[in-house]
């Protein structure tokens, strides 16, 4: 019989409750349902012990940075955000960031989840690659680490093979199923997600949320009303130099000040809202391709199938069938 794969699961003070005891409970499971451990979970931090999480809830370290050696299978990385003024911001442990900095070349595969990706990316493990992460956090991710692209929709995303980065909270499950499937197969994916009663599966490109809502307040107003406003005349034209105009401003200067202060550029913005719509249209109404396509402001069905393509790995007609819920 196979030896159990080792997952690590980082655990520092103040840690998100859910980022590590969510993946915890899917392996869990998964050696449940299959009647065998196929999976041996460790949580490891700076020091063994208890650990207090955001929730106020102590969880135990089961070894030290120092024990746990070599021998790792799948590291996942949870993050802890603290409260701002302008919203909730990602935090980062330089003791943390050094050991993951460390540890992750050696290991088969590396996730983070929700605001984790701030680690991962701390520790330069992101760099010319793609990844989500919580959408509260996304801006900061980008401003912070330019040499990242943040893409703030999916659920969670899979960059070169081996690293993965999951959005919060609950997509930690859905980051993690994926885990198991890649592992030991769609059939022993599906038993987890029955006894969590969660549907299966969540395509990673599937979006987090509603695109004019899924950022804080970036904290121009400008910007802001100007979100606001494209959300409200999506079938018009909104490109660049028209959305530059309005806000008075250089196309340079507004593509720079709009990615900065909200993660996204405007282009990619504004076709994201388009999804959104077009998502939203498939999933609660019959209404033919030609109409959802108009409506959303993607103009045709092509355009429809490309940016559902490039967006959420899925075609529409493949979108509406596991996701309508019209009577």
């Amino acid at each position: 019989m196979p030896a159990a794969h080792r997952v690590v699961i980082v655990l520092f003070p103040d840690v998100d409750l859910l980022d590590v005891t969510g993946p915890a409970e899917v392996f869990a499971l998964a050696n449940r349902v299959a009647g065998r451990a196929l999976y041996d979970v460790r949580l490891a931090g700076p020091q063994g012990g208890q650990v207090s999480t955001s929730a106020g809830v102590r969880l135990v370290a089961d070894l030290t940075f120092e024990e746990v050696g070599d021998q790792v299978d799948t590291l996942v990385v949870p993050g802890a955000v603290t409260v701002t003024p302008t919203g909730p911001r990602a935090l980062t442990d330089a003791e943390v960031v050094a050991w993951v900095r460390r540890t992750a070349p050696g290991a088969r595969r590396v996730a983070s989840v929700c605001v984790g990706a701030h680690i991962l990316a701390e520790a330069g493990l992101l760099d010319g690659l793609t990844a989500t992460t919580h959408w509260s956090t996304a801006a900061q991710l980008a401003a912070d680490h330019p040499r990242v692209t943040v893409d703030p929709d999916p659920i969670f995303l899979r960059s070169s093979g081996r690293v993965w980065t999951g959005a919060g909270i609950s997509a930690c499950l859905d980051l993690t199923l994926a885990l198991v499937a890649e592992d030991h197969g769609e059939e022993i994916a599906l038993a987890v997600a029955r006894e969590l009663v969660v549907y299966l599966k969540r395509q990673g490109g599937q979006s987090q949320f509603s695109v004019p809502l899924a950022q804080a307040a970036s904290g121009r107003r400008d910007i802001d009303d100007l979100r606001l406003w494209i959300a409200e005349h999506l079938a018009e034209e909104l490109t660049t130099v028209e959305l530059a105009a309005r806000m008075g401003l250089s196309q340079r200067q507004f593509s720079r000040v709009f990615r900065q202060r909200t993660g996204f550029t405007p282009a990619a913005y504004v076709e994201s809202a388009r999804v959104e719509v077009a998502r939203r249209l498939l999933e609660t109404t019959d209404l033919p391709l030609p109409r959802v396509a108009a409506d959303s402001g993607l103009g045709s069905v092509e355009t429809l199938h490309r940016a559902f393509r490039r967006r959420l790995g899925t075609g529409p007609g493949t979108y509406r069938r596991r996701f309508h819920t019209v009577a």
